[in-house]
């Protein structure tokens, strides 16, 4: 694999005179010795290609690209290379409800088909709310006919089906992950506001954050001349394979596409980079916790760091000590994608991959292990 590196440090020497002069040598040094863990097990791994960026509320601090778009090692990747973000679109979807919910145009605790009548489940519908479909909370069956979505049924195929949906829990009391559920985030803004998903996302966060590369869909991610191709293991090596279309279907839980650069601008935002697009309380609420994720209290490489794990509204929020760490992560054929950043700090990390591999986790863990050492 070539060890071609790119390396795009914004505000020269890190900039990071808002800091006292100890805190931001601290930090510096640590970037420079998380970069050096990034390329090792990059290049151990034989990853096509990956991308991380570190920022703060007011700076990208530092952008850091390694590898190819493709196998064929041709097109290097840089900081405005597309990658699918896969359920990273999560939190674009809480969002945009959010920013509709402090208009006025929707509240939390509308039922869902208040905005999409034909919504039904084997039960009392009205129970579930925006909150709970934001909230992976509806009470329903985790991954409810992810695997029509998977084999290409229409989502108005997928969402009729689950008339026959039973209740597994009252709404808002049990952890249930979502995909073609979630995305009725779709219909419903549709319907109260009479524009289609994907433009508010573009009208209401893309434009405003200047996330320039940033689009919704699958076209939209093919037409794009420099955007990194899916990556899985064959016979012992990465191999290109097909960008898949299915989940794209599913626009509010898989749709965004995005750039290393635009996600770091999209972790300052959470930050309070931009209070004028997203205010600090709607984040805020977003990022409070709401109902027990107990399972990621298990996950490979995590299972060591948590001491809880919650999901808020399109968001996870992780329990590390004393320190809570707002995250998501997302996984499709042929990437992987995690955000992650504490509120507390005023720090956080985007980590990117065209490749379907778990070393994500040793990415990201990595990172906070070494910022949230004494």
């Amino acid at each position: 694999m070539c060890k071609r590196l790119t390396k795009i440090i914004l505000a020269a020497s890190f900039q990071l005179a808002c800091l006292p002069v100890a805190a931001a040598d601290k930090l510096l040094e640590m970037v420079t010795d998380y970069e050096v863990f990034f390329r090792q097990l990059v290049t151990d791994r034989d990853y096509p290609g990956a991308a991380f960026a570190v920022v703060t509320r007011d700076q990208i601090l530092h952008v850091s690209t390694m590898g190819h778009t493709s196998a064929d090692r041709k097109l290097p990747i840089n900081a405005n290379t597309t990658f699918r973000m896969a359920s990273v679109s999560k939190t674009f979807a809480a969002e945009v409800v959010g920013l509709l919910v402090e208009d006025g145009v929707l509240r939390w605790d509308d039922p869902v088909i208040h905005y999409v009548p034909d919504f039904k489940i084997n039960g009392d519908t009205s129970q579930i709310r925006i909150q709970h479909l934001l909230g992976q909370s509806t009470g329903l069956m985790p991954h409810a006919y992810d695997n029509l979505l998977e084999h290409g049924k229409s989502m108005d195929t997928i969402w009729r089906r689950m008339a026959d949906l039973d209740f597994m829990c009252e709404p808002g009391r049990c952890y249930g992950y979502q995909n073609s559920v979630f995305s009725l985030v779709d219909p419903l803004v549709k319907n109260a506001t009479t524009l289609p998903y994907e433009r508010l996302v573009e009208q209401r966060i893309f434009k405003p954050l200047e996330m320039k590369t940033a689009s919704m869909g699958y076209e939209a991610f093919i037409n794009n001349p420099n955007h990194a191709k899916p990556h899985a293991r064959r016979k012992g090596r990465w191999a290109t394979v097909s960008v898949q279309p299915n989940y794209y279907r599913a626009a509010p839980a898989a749709g965004v596409n995005a750039s290393i650069l635009d996600m770091g601008k999209w972790v300052q935002a959470q930050l309070g980079s931009k209070p004028e697009v997203l205010s600090p309380a709607m984040v805020k609420n977003l990022h409070k916790p709401r109902v027990k994720t107990r399972r990621e209290m298990y996950r490979k490489q995590w299972k060591n760091m948590l001491d809880d794990a919650h999901y808020g509204l399109g968001w996870r929020i992780y329990q590390v000590g004393e320190e809570p760490l707002v995250y998501h992560g997302g996984w499709v054929s042929g990437f992987r994608a995690d955000v992650a950043f504490s509120p507390q700090r005023d720090l956080g990390i985007v980590v990117l991959l065209n490749a379907e591999s778990s070393g994500i986790n040793e990415l990201t863990t990595r990172f906070w292990q070494m910022a949230l050492a004494p």
